[in-house]
């Protein structure tokens, strides 16, 4: 593939000390870790700490500066212990988890090895701990205190174990190394530590009266759905199969099937059908209101915060996958509206305006789609460059004509069809013939050509040479299971996700109180008073960012500010299930009254 940047030994490593560290903690749901003991280990010098959670001082017992580097698995676990103990978090830090990832992303995992630190030593042919054992300690560290004295030998040497595996794994994976790219990953999973640490403010007021009340209207959500959509509960509340293929045949939405003929009805096919097709939104709303209750999984600690590891790295394109159950921003939109600042402050989301079509206009140095994305409008610009709106023409005078032009762009960075796109103009009440989709896209290869030889080149690439790299060196490595579709869209989602990884260190590092990534936006909290000036510099960076991974070229950003006591709401796929929701909550509300009243 490529060499990296140097062939380091741990004598060479660039730093005065080199630390390979882990703590245990016990963490809650939706609360911040509470730390029971560190374990680190000064790889030159042969330096051992052993503190428990008394032994805690009120700075770290090491270094944190530029002249040290931190040896980690999954390291934004360790940094989340920093802020709780009034410590500042490592400035360099090299993830051994993330370095793992990379190297092997995108190819199917060996027989018995998965992405944790077991799976990486069992990788890298190392002696490790028995899985069973590490569950046993582990629950024994949940168990919580008080532990006998021989518990903590024990916890303390357990911990032990695993930093003299980050020894013997670092010196395997060192030579394979691409130092400066691995280090901004870790700077990223320092980031990542932090805004874990942050959390995101909710109104736990009206998710507490939203449980309480949960079993009085699960049933006038489904009366509600059945009346919209063909009638798919049947009357033991379960989701009839053949009622959903029905309404479907009647909307005419093709829907992916499973190997046996029946129909796809995993949560993140309705998450994908749903951005093709936004009248599936309530819908996935209530199945997964009605699946195992995910109101009751949103984790909110103490401090009315939602907190859940992000999970970074954890995608194939580098982008983080936090639970879907656990994470406010996780299950479909209107969830969003339990984003609810808190008294004196503000919450602002910020986004990347058409982040993937700046991306693909930057690095296949198109010109006419650089002049699209720099007219600030690339559909309207594209409709007009290929001559299906006048100069003259607005959003507002062609906007039927506009949509047709947006939804090929971006069809075109998913792979979809002609067959793809002819339906979901169909079901945006366009001309959805086949004939049209194949015109729209004939289109799109002759205005943006440049385009389509960079895409087309860098799958070829892909194939020929076993990989594809971003900017900063997030590697998908190809092999005969590959997809072709998802090559060609790799190096703009990965791209993408490499400039809100570098945004979210230059917030993070400049102070800003950055809630939650949420694939291209960022949640920022700040005083009421601040927001503006908070706001400011956070865009600045997230254009800064954008620069570095595109060689100059901005990518714009557009942002939400809402103020308490109002809340945050995502009003276009949203705000319809917010308002279902919170008027059957008041029926529920006024029945009980109505009953404690009689």
């Amino acid at each position: 593939m490529f060499a990296p940047d140097h062939d380091y030994t741990l004598e060479t490593l660039p730093f005065d000390e080199v630390w390979a560290y882990d703590f245990e903690f016990i963490a809650t749901p939706g609360n911040r870790p509470g730390p029971v003991c560190l374990v680190a280990h000064e790889l030159k010098s042969g330096r051992e700490l052993r503190l428990w959670q008394d032994q805690f001082g009120p700075w770290p017992p090491f270094d944190v500066g530029p002249k040290s580097l931190f040896v980690a698995f999954y390291a934004s676990a360790e940094v989340g212990c920093h802020p709780v103990l009034g410590w500042q978090p490592p400035t360099c830090i090299l993830d051994l988890f993330t370095e793992f990832r990379n190297s092997l992303n995108g190819l199917r995992l060996p027989e018995g090895v998965n992405y944790s630190l077991i799976g990486a030593l069992i990788a890298h042919g190392l002696e490790h701990l028995d899985v069973s054992e590490k569950e046993d300690m582990r629950a024994l560290i949940l168990r919580g205190g008080p532990w006998t004295s021989q518990e903590r030998q024990a916890i303390l040497d357990y911990c032990a174990s695993d930093v003299i595996a980050l020894r013997r794994l670092l010196l395997a994976m060192l030579p394979n190394i691409d130092l400066g790219r691995a280090l901004l990953r870790g700077r990223y999973m320092r980031a990542a530590g932090c805004m874990e640490n942050y959390g995101i403010p909710i109104d736990v007021d009206t998710l507490t009266e939203w449980r309480a009340n949960w079993l009085d209207i699960q049933d006038d959500l489904i009366a509600g759905i059945n009346a919209d959509y063909g009638g798919v509960y049947d009357e033991n509340r379960s989701f009839s199969q053949q009622r959903f293929r029905d309404w479907l045949e009647a909307q005419e939405i093709p829907w992916p099937l499973l190997e046996d003929g029946h129909l796809d009805l995993e949560d993140d096919t309705f998450r994908e059908m749903e951005r093709v097709y936004p009248i599936i939104a309530p819908l996935r709303a209530v199945r997964n209101m009605l699946a195992d209750f995910r109101l009751g999984k949103i984790t909110v600690g103490k401090d009315a915060r939602n907190r859940t590891i992000l999970s970074a790295f954890r995608s194939t394109t580098g982008r983080n996958q936090p639970s879907n159950d656990r994470y406010v921003f996780g299950p479909t939109a209107f969830y969003r509206g339990l984003i609810k600042p808190e008294p004196g402050d503000s919450v602002a989301y910020i986004d990347y305006e058409q982040q993937e079509f700046a991306i693909a206009a930057a690095l296949s140095g198109d010109r006419n789609m650089r002049d699209a994305y720099l007219s600030g409008d690339p559909y309207l610009a594209f409709a007009k460059q290929a001559g299906g709106i006048p100069e003259w023409g607005t959003k507002r005078s062609h906007g039927t004509d506009r949509e047709g032009f947006k939804q090929t762009a971006l069809g075109v960075q998913y792979g979809m069809s002609a067959y793809g796109l002819a339906a979901k103009l169909k079901a945006l009440g366009l001309d959805g013939s086949l004939a049209n989709a194949r015109n729209l896209l004939r289109m799109h290869r002759e205005q943006f050509r440049e385009f389509w030889r960079w895409n087309t080149g860098a799958v070829n690439f892909a194939m020929l040479n076993g990989y594809l790299v971003t900017t900063l060196g997030w590697v998908v490595h190809v092999d005969r299971h590959t997809r072709h579709r998802s090559l060609a869209n790799f190096l703009m989602q990965a791209n993408g996700a490499e400039m809100l990884r570098l945004a979210c260190c230059l917030m993070v590092e400049a102070g800003l109180e950055v809630c939650g990534p949420i694939h291209d936006a960022v949640l920022l909290c700040a005083p009421v008073a601040r927001m503006d000036e908070d706001l400011a510099l956070a865009r600045k960076l997230m254009g800064d960012a954008s620069k570095v991974i595109l060689n100059g070229f901005e990518v714009r950003t557009e942002a939400v500010t809402v103020n308490y006591p109002d809340r945050y709401m995502d009003e276009k796929r949203g705000r319809a299930m917010w308002d279902r929701v919170t008027a059957l909550v008041a029926k529920a509300r006024e029945r009980k009254q109505a009953a404690m009243g009689g």
